[in-house]
This record gives structure tokens, sequence and C-alpha cells, in this order.
């Protein structure tokens, strides 16, 4: 935003010459620097593209395009928020065209013949509302990128305090994250989308912060009772997810209830079956368990990647989605995708929580 007023650009269309030629002096009387005329208005548009005005001085009764239809043109280029100020000069003092111009854009209207100085007042005012309605929206970006911000900041942390209850310092949340990422990235998703689920994945076992110990540490099988429990943590982790208006941590209450469905419906929920499973639970469904299948647990000693890869394989149509599996066997199964969107204390935080993320299991 520029510092003065006089530094904004103005452009006027007009087809009188002897009106455009006083209007220029007018304007460069008051200090503006910045002026462009323009005489036939079937070049309006080429110059609001190019010259990029802040403000449009407009007369309407002008051959080949009336104001009108510049004023159309105009409405089209500008975005839904912006505030782009016309000022109509007119000698049309109709009351049913002034109404028209402000309806179809307008801002204010200036009769002519025109005082000089009224339409350097008319000008400047027009030009205070743009700059602060610019101010304003600038303001709303800054606060909606530190909510987002926080938004995320939060969701992370959450995933840490999931990890850290079930896997200590293995970064299993952060890996889930990464291969989900890559499989929507495979999966053609928009780039808004892949981010959403690198963010969302990792909360897919926060449930688990409500399982006791004694299961979910249990180093043996455990029984079927226990497994009731222990399947459990889809629901808890949906409830406490539920009810945010954040978009990441409505993707993670659909991770956390979906990701132990099964593409076939054999999984946690009885007859819930292919595409009626959201897509990011299937993903994070894939991701998770061979993120597990890789790494040592309570119950079970690594597998490598090459068998893990094989079974999942084997497992298109039946545990996973045909399509989620194709994604995955296109990506590097052990650094399938560098992380997304974290700010240098972020990353140094997962840095020091998981010193080497990618590393294939310890022998």
């Amino acid at each position: 935003m520029t510092n003065q007023l006089t530094d904004h650009r103005v452009l006027i269309v007009e087809d009188e010459e002897p009106n455009l030629r006083v209007l220029q002096r007018i304007l460069a009387d008051a200090g503006f620097t910045q002026v462009r005329a323009v005489q036939d208005s079937r070049r309006a548009l080429s110059q609001m593209n190019e010259f990029a005005p802040d403000i449009l001085l407009l007369d309407l009764q002008m051959p080949h395009l009336d104001g009108f239809g510049v004023m159309r043109q105009v409405r089209h280029r500008i975005g839904p928020s912006e505030y782009f100020p016309i000022l109509v000069i007119s000698g049309d003092l109709a009351p049913e065209s002034k109404q028209r111009a402000l309806t179809e854009g307008a801002k204010d209207f200036i009769a002519k013949p025109f005082d000089r100085v009224e339409v350097v007042l008319r000008v400047k005012n027009l030009l205070d509302a743009r700059d602060l309605n610019r101010s304003l929206e600038e303001r709303v970006r800054e606060r909606t990128e530190q909510v987002r911000v926080t938004q995320l900041a939060v969701a992370d942390r959450l995933a840490m305090a999931a990890e850290l209850r079930d896997y200590g310092r293995a970064a299993h949340t952060h890996r889930v994250g990464r291969t989900s990422a890559a499989i929507a990235a495979r999966l053609g998703l928009p780039d808004d989308e892949v981010r959403l689920i690198r963010r969302a994945a990792p909360l897919h076992d926060l449930g688990k912060i409500g399982i006791p110990d004694a299961i979910l540490l249990k180093p043996g099988e455990l029984t079927l009772e226990e497994w009731d429990v222990l399947k459990t943590h889809t629901t808890l982790g949906a409830a406490i997810l539920s009810g945010s208006e954040t978009r990441v941590l409505q993707v993670a209450e659909e991770i956390a209830l979906y990701h132990h469905e099964n593409w076939d419906g054999t999984g946690y929920t009885p007859g819930l079956a292919g595409e009626e499973i959201p897509l990011p639970g299937r993903i994070a469904a894939l991701a998770d368990v061979f993120d597990a299948l890789i790494h040592d647990r309570p119950y079970k000693k690594a597998w490598t990647v090459e068998e893990a890869v094989s079974w999942i394989a084997e497992q298109k149509g039946q545990k996973f989605d045909p399509a989620v599996v194709d994604a995955f066997l296109a990506t590097d199964p052990v650094d399938p995708l560098p992380l997304l969107d974290e700010t240098p204390e972020l990353s140094d935080l997962l840095a020091a929580f998981d010193p080497n993320p990618s590393d294939t299991p310890a022998e």
C-alpha cells in the first residue's frame, strides 16, 4: 500500500477530449502523478489490465461502449472481496441513470459540469476507502494465517502426545503422515488436501491415550476382551477430535474413526466397505499398517520392507483400496515424502523427537 493518496494510479475513461484534459489537469494540480486517460471506451478493459488503476473515473454516455458496459467489464475483473472505486462523472442527470450506475458498481456520482474541488475530494475519499479495505483484508489474512499455524501446531502436539503414549520415541505417527501424504499425492489429490492429510494422519491413534497400559503395552497376544477394548481407540479418537471447525481436525476425525476399516467390509465396522469408507481413512489405513509391519512392536518383530510391500500388494482389493495400493507401490516406501509446511522450530522439535525418521527398522 502506498503512503500518499496521490501516489495511486487513476484511470479516466471519457470520450470528450475537453473534459478529459480538464480532469487530467485537476488531478495533476492536486498532486496525482500516475494518471492515464482513455478516450475510446473500447480500450478501457485493456488499460485496466495493463495499468492496474486504483480508481476509475468514468463517463456514462459514450459511443461504441457506454459506461454501463465498461462497469460490467470491470465487475468481472475484480475479486469478490475487492473494493474497487468507480467514480461516475456524467451529464446524464436522470435519477434512473444515477441509480443504475450505483447498482452496476459505481461508488459515487458527480454531475457535469463538475467542480474541481469536489472532484479531488471525492477521489481522495474513495481512495481512502480503498486503502482502508486493503488494510483490513491484510489484517484478516494475517490473523487467518496465525490461526492456521496455531491449528497445525496443536495437531502436531496432539500427535506427539499419542506417539509418546504408545510408541515411545519411534515417530510412528509422523512416518504415517509422510506415507499418507505421498499416497494422496500419487492419487492426484490437490496440494491442499495432500497437506491436510499429511497433518491429520499422525492423529490416527489419538484415541489410544484412553486405552489402559496393561492392554496397550502388553508384550503378548491380547485376549478377545482386550481386543474389544483396544478397538475402542478409533471411536475415542474421533470423539476427542469431533466438533471442531478446523479442517485439519475434521480430516483427523475421519482418519481416527476409519483407519481400521477394510476395503472388503471386514474391518472394525461390519459391512462398511469400499468407497463408503472416507478416502483419508483408506489412505491412512495402509500407511499405518505398513509402518507397523516394518517396525518392532511389543507383540512382534519387524518385517523387512520387501516382506511388508509384498504382503500389502497381496491385500489389494481385500484389506486395502486397490487405487491406494497402486499409489503406495509407486512411492518410495522407506522415505516417501519430505515433511511439508514445517516451521524451523517444529522441524527442530521433530528432529529431536526422531533423529532418523526414515530409517528402516532397527535390528
